[in-house]
C-alpha cells in the first residue's frame, strides 16, 4: 500500500517511483504483454495508463469492455509483471486524443458544458463512472491489486478554476469504491497548478525540461509531500504538415538524472503508439490536426522498438538504482515473450475501385432535411469521418457557384448538372483549450448553404463515419476495370488491393503517391494518411493480417495512385 508523507512509502518503505505512460487504446492487444516486459527491463517499477470515455462508450449507454478495449486485461498483466499501476480516468485525459477523450454524443445537447457543473454533463459522468469503476475498483492496491495513484481529471488549471468541480469528480470516485490516493496534475505555470488542484490531491507537475526550475515552483503547491512529474516529456506529438519532431536526447538525459533525483517521475511516453481510426485529437496551436502516428519519439517506436533514447534512460535508471537500494528497485530483467517480426511485402497493385457517388446510397441512408445538420445532431447522431450535403439547384451549376458557411472542418465541393454535393470532413475535434464546447463537426446550427446567392433549403443528409459495417457494403465490381475509369481518376472513391502472404508480420502502408485519405485493413480503421507529411506510412501491427488472403481499402478523396508498398520501417518526409 502507497503511502504518501515527506516522500512515498510503499508498505511502510521508502519508494522511488519510477513510471512509464503505455496507452492500451493506441497499442493492438497482442502486443500489451510486450511492451510492459520492455517497461519493466529499462528499470520502471509502475505503469501509468489514461482511460478515454469515447473509446468504451462510443454511443450513449453502449459499451464496449472486450479485446482492445478491454482495461482490466492490460492492468492484470502490468499486475503478472510486478508492475504498479496509475490510472488517470475520464472525463476529460487531452493526450491529443479526439476530443480529450470526451465522447461526441454529449454535443447532442444543445446547453452542453464540459468540464463543469453543468447537471447535464456530471450526470452522465456519473453513469460512466457506475460502469467504469466496479472494473478499477478490485485491482487497488489495498485489495490485493496494483493500482496505487488516481487521477482526478487532467490539466484542468489550463481550461477552469471550479473547486467544486474537481471535489464533485473525486466524490464520485470515492461514493463507486475508489480509496487510493488521489493525484492531480498540470503545468507548474502561469497559475495552473493552483486553478487544477484541491488540497484532498497531491499536485503533480507535467513537463520536459528544467527539471529543478519546475520542482521549485511546484513546492508552493505540493507542501512537505512529495515532487511528481507526472508527465515528464521525452519527445512530443506531430501535427499534419508539420516536421516530425524529435528530442535532444542528451539534453533528456540530463533532465532524467535530476529528475531521479529530486523526485519522481513518469515518462511521457514510454511509447505512443497510433492513433487507429478517426482517434486523433487536434492541438489548440496547430493548423492541422494530429497525425496518425503518436510515436512522439517516445523511448519505444510506435511499432516497439528499442531506440537509442531507451538505451541510454536505462543506464541512467540502473546506474541511479544502485545508489538506491531497496526492495522496490533493482528491479530484474524479465524475458520478452511476445515475438515480432517486421517484413516488406512490396507493390501491391490496384485491384478494383469504385467512385463514392456509385456507392453512396448502398453504404448510407440519407436524412432528409429542410436545413444542413451537423454530425452530433439527434436526427444524424454521427461521431467521426465525413459528412455529405446533396441537394438540387435551380438551374446547371458549377463548384464555384457553391457557398459554404461556417462549416467544421474541411469541405469538398462537388456539382453535376442541377446537383450539389458538399462534404465536410471532421478532422478531429479540439483536445486542448478553451474551445471544447464548440466542437461540433458539418455545418453549424443556423448556418447554410447557398446556390448562385440563393439558401438551399431540402437536402439530402449521409453519414459518412466509414466504420466496419460502412466499409463491409462498399461494392466493388469485379477485376480491375474501373481502376483508371474517369470517375475514379479524381475525386473521392474506394480502391481495393488483395494480397496473400503466409508469414504474418508487421508492415507499414507507404502511402507515397497518394493525396489524402484513410486506409481499412481486412475492415479495421488504420488511420488517416496525407501527402503534407511528414508521416508518409501507416503501421500495420501483425495482429491485423491474416495468413493467406488479405484486403486495403484506401478511401482518397482527390486524386489516387495505382499501387501502393508495404515497407519494414516507417518512411517520414
Amino acid at each position: 500500500m502507497l503511502t504518501i508523507t515527506s516522500d512515498f512509502l510503499m508498505d511502510g518503505k521508502p519508494f522511488k517511483l519510477i513510471s512509464g505512460s503505455i496507452h492500451y487504446f493506441r497499442i493492438v492487444p497482442e502486443y500489451w504483454q510486450d511492451r510492459l516486459e520492455k517497461l519493466k527491463n529499462l528499470g520502471c517499477n509502475t505503469v501509468e495508463t489514461y482511460i478515454p470515455w469515447n473509446f468504451h462508450e462510443p454511443k450513449k449507454g453502449q459499451y464496449r469492455w472486450e479485446d482492445r478495449y478491454d482495461v482490466e486485461k492490460f492492468i492484470s498483466l502490468a499486475e503478472s509483471l510486478g508492475l504498479y499501476v496509475i490510472i488517470r480516468p475520464a472525463p476529460y485525459i487531452c493526450a491529443e486524443w479526439e476530443w480529450g477523450g470526451l465522447p461526441s454524443w454529449l454535443l447532442a445537447d444543445p446547453q452542453m458544458k464540459v468540464r463543469s457543473n453543468y447537471k447535464g454533463f456530471l450526470s452522465e459522468v456519473e453513469s460512466y463512472y457506475k460502469e467504469l469503476m466496479p472494473r478499477i475498483v478490485p485491482h487497488q492496491a489495498d485489495r490485493g491489486g496494483k493500482i496505487i495513484l488516481m487521477q482526478i481529471e487532467n490539466e484542468y488549471g489550463y481550461f477552469g478554476f471550479s473547486k467544486k468541480y474537481l471535489r464533485t469528480l473525486a466524490k464520485l470516485m470515492r461514493a463507486n469504491g475508489i480509496t487510493v490516493p488521489f493525484v492531480t496534475s498540470d503545468g507548474p505555470w502561469g497559475g495552473c497548478m493552483g486553478r487544477g488542484s484541491i488540497k484532498e490531491a497531491l499536485p503533480t507537475g507535467n513537463f520536459g525540461s528544467k527539471v529543478e526550475k519546475q520542482f521549485g515552483v511546484m513546492k508552493k503547491y505540493v507542501g512537505k509531500r512529495p515532487l511528481v512529474c507526472m508527465e515528464f516529456w521525452c519527445g512530443w506529438f506531430d501535427a499534419w504538415g508539420e516536421e516530425h519532431h524529435t528530442s535532444k536526447l542528451e539534453q533528456n538525459k540530463k533532465d532524467l538524472a535530476d529528475a531521479l533525483r529530486l523526485g519522481h517521475l513518469n515518462f511521457y511516453m514510454f511509447e505512443g503508439g497510433t492513433n487507429f481510426g478517426f482517434t486523433a485529437g487536434k492541438n489548440l496551436k496547430s493548423k492541422e490536426a494530429d497525425i496518425t502516428s503518436y510515436d512522439y519519439d517516445a523511448i519505444l517506436s510506435e511499432d516497439g522498438q528499442i531506440t537509442p533514447k531507451y538505451e541510454a534512460f536505462k543506464k541512467i535508471i540502473r546506474d541511479y538504482e544502485k545508489e538506491f537500494k531497496n526492495d522496490f528497485t533493482n528491479i530484474p530483467e524479465t524475458e520478452l515473450t511476445t515475438e515480432i517480426k517486421r517484413k516488406a511485402y512490396g507493390e501491391i497493385p490496384v485491384t478494383s475501385s469504385v467512385s463514392l457517388w456509385d456507392t453512396l446510397e448502398k453504404i448510407s441512408v440519407p436524412v432528409k432535411s429542410s436545413k444542413p445538420l451537423n454530425m452530433e445532431d439527434a436526427l444524424i447522431n454521427q461521431d467521426y469521418g465525413y459528412i455529405l450535403y446533396r441537394f438540387k439547384c435551380e438551374a446547371k451549376t458549377r463548384p464555384e457557384d457553391l457557398e459554404v458557411k461556417n462549416a467544421r472542418d474541411r469541405v469538398s465541393i462537388f456539382s453535376e448538372g442541377n446537383t450539389g454535393i458538399v462534404i465536410v470532413e471532421n478532422q478531429g475535434r479540439e483536445n486542448f483549450g478553451l474551445k471544447l464546447n464548440r466542437q461540433r463537426k458539418g455545418i453549424q446550427k443556423n448556418e447554410y448553404i447557398k446556390c448562385k446567392g440563393k439558401k438551399i433549403k431540402d437536402f439530402e443528409i449521409f453519414s459518412l463515419n466509414l466504420d466496419e459495417d460502412q466499409i463491409s457494403k462498399v461494392q466493388f465490381p469485379e477485376g480491375n476495370e474501373t481502376a483508371t475509369s474517369n470517375n475514379t481518376k479524381t475525386g473521392p472513391a474506394f480502391h481495393r488491393f488483395d494480397f496473400s502472404i503466409n508469414e504474418i508480420c508487421d508492415t507499414f502502408l507507404d502511402c507515397t503517391g497518394w493525396t489524402k485519405g484513410v486506409a481499412f485493413v481486412n475492415g479495421f480503421n488504420i488511420g488517416r494518411y496525407w501527402n503534407i507529411g511528414p508521416q508518409t506510412s501507416l503501421y500495420i501491427p501483425a495482429p491485423l493480417l491474416h495468413k493467406g488472403e488479405n484486403s486495403i481499402i484506401l478511401y482518397e478523396e482527390e486524386k489516387p495512385d495505382t499501387k501502393i508498398r508495404l515497407l519494414e520501417n516507417h518512411n517520414w518526409k
